[in-house]
C-alpha cells in the first residue's frame, strides 16, 4: 500500500460524529483515533468512518479548504469540520428575547 503523507498530499480518513449531525473529523489514515485528545472525542462522540481519500491542496471539499485541512492534520493530527450554521436559526437566535436573568 502506498502512503501519502507529504506536504502536498495525504491519505486521509473522514469520520462522522455520533453526537452532532454534519460534524466530521479528518485524520491521517494511519492515525489511531483513540489517541486523539480526550476532550475532542468527548465532544465528538463515537467516530464512524465514512470515507478514505487522497487529499491534496487542490481538492475541492464541500465546506472546508483542503489546504487548511492538510495544515491542521500536520499540526494537530486532526481537522474538525463543524456543522454549518443555519442562517435562519442564527437569525432567530439573534432576535430571541433575553430571559429575565440576562436583562
Amino acid at each position: 500500500m502506498t502512503s501519502y503523507t507529504n506536504a502536498t498530499k495525504r491519505f486521509c480518513s473522514v469520520y462522522k460524529s455520533s453526537k452532532r449531525a454534519e460534524m466530521y473529523l479528518y485524520v491521517d489514515r494511519s492515525q489511531d483515533v483513540s489517541k486523539l485528545p480526550e476532550a475532542l472525542m468527548q465532544a465528538f462522540g463515537t467516530p464512524t468512518k465514512v470515507l478514505d481519500l487522497i487529499l491534496t491542496p487542490e481538492k475541492e471539499l464541500a465546506r472546508a479548504d483542503a489546504s487548511t485541512v492538510l495544515e491542521a492534520i500536520a499540526e494537530k493530527e486532526f481537522y474538525l469540520q463543524m456543522p454549518p450554521v443555519d442562517s435562519e436559526s442564527a437569525e432567530n437566535l439573534a432576535m430571541a428575547p433575553r430571559d429575565s436573568l440576562n436583562g
